[in-house]
């Protein structure tokens, strides 16, 4: 513990040293001397590369105070306050360095560097009554390993920079450094040792970011360096876990158990067959004429195949297209504008909106009061609730919802290929998930292991996005489309145009695409991003969080993408789920 604090304390003077050379460097911005930008670029890697020596201790104990210098450079709102702040830090310092004009942007720039260079100075006051331990430290750095597995080889937070992998090779040798000690004290790190080791050296290979191999780097270093960190901590005795979302006892972050969200590893056997009952059964309708498999089919991957849904009355359509029910225990926000917090809020929302199940509780109850059948299964699924009733709405929502949390089958080529079948992804589908990782930034937004907007390393937040999204795919004449998104339950500037990142398991199979549906292809998908959404076909977008510069993506490496997201098409047949 000692050693983890004195190497904290020194590197966090280094920062503060590069912090106050980074102001300088732009106090000293000239708009008719091109290199004075180049220098102030140059003070930037600098400054973060010192940064990333102590982010997996701010990361840890000092969450509140990361965003002070690491924070994305966009508003992001906290609920249920509905509060938020202007970004600050070594991100919005790059935005501006990189925007046009730049030198423009003096006053901005100054007034970041200010933030974050006197933040730095006290820093090592921060340690002043802290509570720590080996066992805190230990899980800080498993952590910030899953950081760089999913965020920091995607380039998440250097965008404009490109100096993800050089980072990543900083923060694998911090960790290096910081488990040195344990090493000495405790027997049977070689493994691990030998592991760390090749991590940094693939990190260091001399490629640019682009054509860093990312997947070669996840296989051959990073997952077996997570098992085996695991496994040493194991032996430690210094196992501690204060996220519940990570289950420490899973061998790497992408094995099927590796995360515990919204309870879905404790999911229980006699609600889930309930849940799948109730799930085809059309007693649950107002009219008795459909079930929940009505939009979202098993043989279409729990989707329905069309743009929006058919609307109760069989021939209006309902407001947005269905996606997928696979894996969406995963997330927890429901609804492409978030409104649900649960499944089992956004069970009853469904089953009570007048357009799509038109469900009256007390009809419902009774219809299901009636069936002998169904009251001994809820009797073997639920405790006898209020005045002795065990079938209940919440409870038809409880049981559905289990079942969903049951649709997780992680049983793609790309899963098999990370299990060690080599030959489960073509040459192009791992040049496509390396694109996806690194130049097309999808995994920036759509991140590992889910390929959603459930976000990593706490796995304690689904991210919403406004990407500016257009009301049909002629882009030549770009039309936004009119839907509000969240804005409509949360009217406030940064909410409008904004939906929940959707999962990317199956999505080849679950075509159109958006929340409004009018993608037909993935084809049409890649093209809308490669452009820079919304804004970078000319729209106006206010607030728009994706990047508005093109990907300069190749027709051949967005072939490679498409043929990657059809390597995350689940094998199993979904009528038997």
């Amino acid at each position: 513990m000692d050693s983890t604090l004195t190497y904290f304390r020194e590197h966090a003077v280094e920062f503060a040293v590069t912090a106050v050379e980074l102001e300088k460097r732009i106090q000293l911005i000239n708009e008719n001397d091109t290199t004075t930008i180049d220098a102030a670029k140059k003070a930037l890697i600098n400054c973060r590369i010192d940064f990333k020596k102590i982010e997996f201790f701010f990361n840890y104990f000092f969450p509140s105070l990361t965003i002070i210098y690491n924070a994305p450079a966009v508003i992001e709102v906290e609920e249920p306050f509905l509060e938020y702040r202007e970004p600050t830090g070594l991100q919005v310092i790059a935005a501006l360095l990189y925007a046009k004009d730049a030198a423009k942007l003096k006053k901005q720039l100054l007034q970041q560097a200010y933030i974050v260079s006197e933040s730095a100075k006290d820093i090592p006051a921060l340690l002043y009554n802290l509570d720590i331990d080996d066992a805190r430290i230990l899980e800080s750095i498993r952590l910030e390993l899953i950081s760089v597995m999913t965020l920091g080889i995607a380039g998440f937070d250097t965008p404009e920079l490109k100096t993800g992998i050089t980072e990543a090779k900083q923060t694998l040798t911090t960790i290096k450094e910081v488990l040195q000690p344990y090493f000495v004290r405790l027997a049977g790190s070689d493994s691990l040792q030998f592991y760390l080791d090749q991590a940094i050296r693939l990190s260091a290979a001399p490629v640019s970011f682009n054509d860093f191999d990312r997947l070669g780097f996840l296989t051959n270093a990073a997952i077996p360096l997570q098992r085996h960190l695991g496994l040493f901590i194991n032996r430690s005795g210094m196992l501690i876990n204060t996220n519940p979302a990570i289950n420490y006892q899973a061998e790497s972050i992408f094995s099927r158990d590796a995360l515990n969200i919204n309870g879905s590893l404790s999911v229980d056997t006699q609600q889930a067959l309930l849940g799948k009952k109730l799930f085809f059964d059309k007693i649950l309708s107002g009219n008795s004429d459909r079930n929940c498999a009505s939009c979202h089919q098993p043989a279409k991957y729990f989707s329905d195949g069309l743009p929006k849904s058919l609307a109760l009355d069989g021939h209006s359509f309902v407001q947005r297209n269905a996606p997928s029910l696979l894996y969406t225990g995963y997330q927890y926000s429901q609804f492409w504008d978030g409104r649900a917090k649960t499944l089992e809020e956004q069970v009853i929302d469904v089953l009570k909106n007048p357009r799509e199940m038109n469900a009256n509780e007390d009809s419902i109850v009774s219809r299901l009061n009636r069936d002998t059948a169904y009251l001994r299964s809820f009797s073997a699924a639920f405790s006898t609730g209020k005045a002795g009733r065990v079938v209940s709405m919440v409870n038809v929502a409880s049981a559905i919802a289990a079942y969903m949390k049951m649709l997780t089958p992680f049983d793609s080529p790309f899963d098999h290929y990370l299990k060690g079948e080599k030959k489960a992804l073509s040459a192009s589908q791992i040049k496509g998930f390396n694109l996806f990782m690194g130049k097309a930034a999808c995994a920036t937004c759509h991140s590992l292991p889910l390929f959603n907007g459930l976000v990593p390393p706490l796995y304690d937040l689904t991210a919403m996005e406004v990407i500016g999204t257009t009301a049909d795919t002629v882009f030549s004449a770009p039309r936004l489309d009119a839907d509000s998104g969240r804005f409509t339950h949360y009217p406030i500037e940064f909410y409008l145009r904004s939906f929940k990142t959707p999962g990317l398991r199956n999505v080849s199979a679950t075509a159109p695409y958006m929340h409004n549906g009018t993608f037909p292809d993935l084809e049409s998908v890649l093209e809308f991003y490669n452009k820079g959404g919304g804004e970078g076909l000319g729209l106006k977008v206010e607030h728009q969080t994706l990047s508005p510069e093109p990907l300069q993506l190749t027709k051949a490496e967005i072939q490679n993408i498409i043929d990657f997201l059809q390597a995350l098409t689940d094998r199993r047949i979904y009528q038997s789920m």
